[in-house]
């Protein structure tokens, strides 16, 4: 199922391509929050401080794999706007080959080198040996995740946000079930966790990737479709390669943050890595409808439909907000009932952690969700350097303060204090970069 982002009212047309992609969010991190949840839950507080802390390496490998993502669907939604499905069919392959290398290189530095990334943000002794067996099981599944990622990608590109939906819903179901199969009835422990992610990934992979290509047989050429272009390889590193960095800069900063708060003990780790994976489930789904609204963008910009682009702004903040309200609410006043779902214990460092972590933080999401939908509009029209400028002030902002603020007497909390100055001055500056686009000289 395709569908065609340039007509009708942008608001609408918005909602209708972005629940879908709201929908399968929520999927994706049922599938992500399934580790700690089972780790937490059926093995220990030190398991669930192990996944969380090599979930913060794990981003960087996730960073990637939506860089390629974002390449591959930024430049097919280009060109599915402006209906050369040949060149769009030549787009997709040159960004698999080229998504494949990409993922070879990575996994041979996570196979070398996940050890030392592990000693390198002073991973306590005791949660060390989990670590590593988490990190190493997950490596190898890493082809799944790249090449789920491209499906995904083409999928938006083409308007198509239902099928990822029924996908993440089926593997983050099983993924569920595997999990505690393997933990309580096989006894796997932390290595059962990882398994049950590399299962259920791989079985979602193959079958995007089966539709995909089953989709792409059925839309027919006049000409004959090279599998490679040099030309839409630099296209697709001017969008990749700016989007993975922006992650896995944000993955880098994470691990340097870690690598503070792992000095406050396992008891800290354990609340901490609770508490951000709820807040990432929040700021993923605005991620995830910013990703939307670049698709949304790039057809319209393929089409020539400039004037769609500011429309599709204003409905985008609205949708976003219009999510901010509960989530706020939800995080701020019950988020202690949320972080019993990670942690047994009912009191304690751990949970007292969290809930400073979430009512810190919950009250800006409005401002951060703003900054990603301007974001999308930059990434989707090609703006690469007004879209890094203001991740990467965000990124050197936290990283700096929560170095500093750790070592005032705020502790822990200080660090937890540089999320939202970061958000706040990087929103300013992405909403500056949209406002000074083309798009506004258009009636």
């Amino acid at each position: 199922m395709t569908k065609d982002l340039t007509l009708g009212k942008a608001e609408t047309v918005l909602w209708q391509f972005c629940l879908p992609l709201f929908g399968s969010v929520i999927f994706q991190q049922l599938y992500n929050l399934a580790d700690s949840l089972v780790a937490g839950k059926f093995i220990g507080e030190k398991a669930l401080a192990a996944v969380g802390n090599s979930y913060e390496i794990t981003l960087i490998f996730i960073a990637v794999a939506f860089g390629c993502n974002m390449g591959c669907s930024v430049i097919t939604s280009q060109l599915f706007g402006a209906k050369d499905y040949a060149r769009m069919k030549t787009a997709i392959t040159t960004s698999m080959i080229t998504s494949a290398a990409v993922c070879l290189a990575f996994m041979g530095v996570g196979i070398l080198g996940c050890g030392w990334l592990l000693d390198m943000i002073h991973t306590p002794e005791e949660i060390l040996a989990d670590s590593a067996l988490y990190l190493d099981i997950y490596v190898w599944g890493l082809p799944f995740m790249f090449f789920y990622n491209i499906a995904t990608g083409i999928y938006s590109a083409m308007g198509d946000s239902k099928t990822p939906f029924i996908f993440l819903a089926f593997s983050s179901t099983a993924n569920i079930l595997v999990d505690i199969l393997f933990v309580t009835a096989f006894d796997m422990g932390i290595a059962g966790v990882a398994w049950a992610t590399f299962l259920c990934q791989g079985v979602s992979c193959v079958l995007a990737m089966g539709v995909v290509f089953g989709r792409l047989r059925k839309m027919e050429s006049s000409k004959r479709v090279p599998w490679f272009s040099w030309t839409l390889f630099r296209r697709f590193v001017s969008i990749a390669l700016p989007s993975a960095l922006q992650q896995s800069f944000i993955s880098v900063g994470n691990i340097i943050i870690q690598s503070v708060i792992n000095s406050f003990g396992a008891s800290v780790i354990a609340g901490y890595s609770a508490a951000v994976k709820l807040n990432n489930l929040v700021i993923t789904s605005f991620t995830t409808l910013g990703n939307g609204i670049s698709n949304y963008s790039a057809q319209n910009l393929g089409a020539g439909k400039m004037s769609r682009i500011k429309e599709g702004f204003r409905a985008g903040v609205k949708m976003v907000w219009l999510l901010s309200v509960p989530m706020c609410l939800l995080y701020f006043f019950g988020g202690r009932y949320l972080l019993y779902l990670f942690l047994d214990s009912p009191e304690g460092l751990a949970v007292d952690t969290g809930i400073i972590f979430l009512r810190i933080l919950a009250p800006f999401y409005f401002v951060v969700s703003a900054k990603l939908v301007s974001d999308g509009i930059l990434r989707g029209t090609g703006r690469m350097r007004a879209f890094m400028a203001g991740t990467f002030t965000d990124l050197i902002l936290r990283v700096a303060l929560a170095v500093i603020l750790a070592k005032t007497s705020l502790g822990v909390t200080g660090i937890w204090c540089a999320w939202p100055i970061g958000w706040t001055v990087a929103m300013v500056i992405s909403v500056w970069n949209y406002r000074h686009g083309p798009w506004q000289r258009e009636p």
